[in-house]
């Protein structure tokens, strides 16, 4: 697909774009925003997130000397016009495609990617070294530029970041990119103050005010000085709680209209020239150049295959298809809250994605959004159960690695009564290796009194949820993968399982395969095929990683002299070095119990890259092929 504009098609890199006059930027705009919403609408990915930054996209490029010049983009997600314009343009149809160009900035992929962003709250805390480095390196011309947006703001890295960036006088600017969103609607008390900076008229009209008769836009030092410092007066007194940026050490301009490309390259002109930490406060709008998605920019995030056209998004929905994980999640929640008034609902930012927000429309006031705040979440889940009620805290699998030393002191350590879902455990797809779900088992195991359990369909979903809010839990970890569950018919009665008990599927001969989760659905296939060939292979369903089953264990042992474990987690201190480390252990206590050979299939020790699912899975060996060819080599 190649772009449909004629100025597109002639930038190849940032230099190309330096040579074009100002009167065309705005045209190249429009045309970098045709060519994203026609690519999208076949390949899909994060829309309305990068269709709010083209101007900002365009203007950074055309100031500032990239890639001399450092740009971090944080969240990832809203620079695809980055990439179209350093030199991807060509590229762009591949991307989130196996093989294909990365949905989020890649260092390996192009030297303007200057960081890795694929979590959000990062982008300050990089850029802060970069300008560091720099300065110790004697290399005082460099920008460092942070753009943090999509409620990245929100994350305590941040602030963290803020406060030491601000006494700190390195050369670095952070713009904030306030479109009042991130992937739900910002919550919190800086996105209030945000909002509370821009709608303030008076403010802004006597800032334009003092602007026009200071000299306007070409006001001499004397001039803009007096414009500052009245405008920092203004901002105190106008606005409680304004100067929350300058009392941190930053230089604060703005708020400007992050949609007028011509008023961004000349205020970026300005204030590369002005040295120390500087924040610029752009609004921009979520979605923008596509009705659809400036209407609804939650749906239009990441909206899937649509018509370029209408924005009308293409259902791929079948009759009577099974309901995804986090839906069954979503409803199952809901339904254990009208039983047990203790049980509260946490998400930090994503109750769409984790379908918590039916239970936020059906009870607003025990469902909390905390803001892109993982670690807070967790925490404020403990602060909860230390009081008697019951937090089912959901974050997905690659985020609750923000939060692990939250896990370990304030839920683990006290016994509280905390359950964390794990959503988008295992391989997650087209985003790739900064999400997919691979190191929960392995970083969880190790925690004493957590129970970890992963259910192969989502009835054992239902019967885990049912079970880990019953009296008398301690902190309960639920993984699950994204995607469509198993079963058209998921409203099962939930009953309580026994805790640390598997589950016989299948009796077999020589050869068992022992599964956790969804996988488990992939080994039963393959346990089908072989015995349509002759072949007896039993398999057993473990449901619990911690505690483990280590009866179930010892019957496979005495009956089986091959034992494969499949996990779709990372094989280095997972559920299959559980098993391994149980047999070991046995073995020394006991050097005449029954030893099979264990062999282990997983998620191997490297990041494994962006692509379908299915596609992956067999890149691993952890699909239903790659179980079937393992068993057959074992018994050859």
């Amino acid at each position: 697909m190649k772009p449909k504009g004629v100025i597109l098609e002639t930038i190849d890199s940032p230099a190309d774009l330096k040579h074009l006059p100002l009167s065309d930027l705005p045209e190249l705009v429009i045309e970098l925003r045709e060519y994203i919403i026609d690519t999208l609408a076949t390949h899909p990915g994060h829309l309305a997130s990068s269709l709010g930054t083209v101007e900002l996209c365009v203007a950074l490029h055309y100031v500032f000397n990239t890639p001399d010049d450092k740009i971090v983009w944080d969240v990832g997600h809203q620079a695809y016009a980055h990439k179209i314009l350093t030199g991807r343009r060509e590229l762009f149809p591949t991307i989130r495609t196996m093989g294909g160009i990365s949905g989020f900035p890649k260092m390996e992929e192009s030297p303007y990617d200057s960081f890795g962003t694929g979590h959000s709250s990062t982008s300050i805390s990089a850029a802060l070294g970069m300008a560091t480095a720099s300065k110790l390196q004697g290399c005082t011309h460099r920008q460092h530029i942070a753009v943090i947006g999509d409620g990245a703001m929100t994350g305590g890295e941040a602030f963290e970041a803020l406060n030491n960036a601000g006494v700190s006088k390195a050369n670095i600017l952070v713009i904030l990119n306030d479109n009042g969103i991130s992937i739900d609607k910002a919550v919190g008390g800086l996105s209030h103050y945000l909002v509370k900076i821009t709608a303030s008229p008076k403010y802004n009209q006597i800032k334009e005010t003092l602007w026009q008769r200071t000299g306007g836009d070409k006001g001499g030092s004397k001039s803009q000085n007096f414009f500052s410092r009245t405008l920092h007066t203004l901002k105190s007194s106008l606005l409680e709680g304004s100067n929350f940026f300058e009392s941190l050490g930053f230089r604060y301009f703005g708020p400007v209209d992050g949609h007028d490309v011509g008023g961004l390259v000349e205020v970026l002109s300005q204030l590369q020239h002005i040295k120390g930490p500087k924040l610029l406060h752009i609004v921009t709008k979520k979605g923008k150049g596509m009705k659809r998605a400036e209407k609804n920019p939650v749906t239009y995030h990441a909206p899937g295959k649509y018509n370029a056209d209408t924005g009308v998004q293409i259902s791929t929905s079948q009759r009577l298809s099974p309901l995804k994980y986090q839906d069954v999640f979503g409803h199952t929640i809901i339904e254990l809250a009208e039983r047990n008034d203790k049980i509260v609902g946490i998400t930090p930012a994503m109750p769409t994605g984790c379908s918590l927000n039916l239970m936020m429309e059906r009870m607003p006031q025990r469902t909390f959004d905390v803001g892109i705040a993982e670690q807070h979440a967790v925490t404020f889940a403990a602060g909860l159960a230390a009081q008697g009620m019951v937090p089912f805290c959901n974050i997905y699998s690659s985020f609750m690695q923000r939060a692990f030393d939250q896990v370990v002191h304030d839920v683990a350590l006290q016994r509280l009564h905390v359950v964390m879902c794990l959503d988008r455990a295992g391989l997650v797809g087209d985003d790739g290796p900064t999400h997919h779900g691979a190191f929960d088992l392995a970083y969880f195991r190790p925690i004493p009194n957590l129970t970890i359990c992963a259910p192969m369909d989502e009835h054992e979903l239902r019967h885990m949820m049912y079970t880990a809010q019953l009296p008398g839990q301690g902190p309960v970890v639920i993984r699950y993968p994204r995607g469509s569950s198993v079963h058209p018919d998921w409203h099962n009665a939930m009953q309580p399982l026994a805790i640390g008990r598997g589950r016989c599927l299948r009796v077999g001969e020589t050869v068992a395969l022992l599964t956790i989760g969804h996988v488990g659905n992939h080994a039963a296939e393959a346990a089908a095929r072989l015995a349509d060939e002759g072949i007896a292979v039993g398999h057993y369903d473990m449901r619990f990683v911690k505690p483990l089953d280590v009866e179930l264990l010892d019957e496979v042992a005495r009956q089986y002299s091959h034992v494969v474990t499949v996990e779709d987690g990372c094989l280095q201190g997972g559920f299959g070095s559980a098993v391994l480390e149980y047999y070991s252990d046995r073995q020394e206590n006991n050097p005449t119990a029954p030893l099979p050979q264990v062999h282990r299939l997983g998620i191997p020790d490297h990041f494994v890259q962006h692509g379908p699912v299915p596609a992956l899975k067999h890149e691993c060996g952890i699909d239903s092929d790659g179980i079937y060819n393992l068993i057959k080599r074992i018994l050859r």
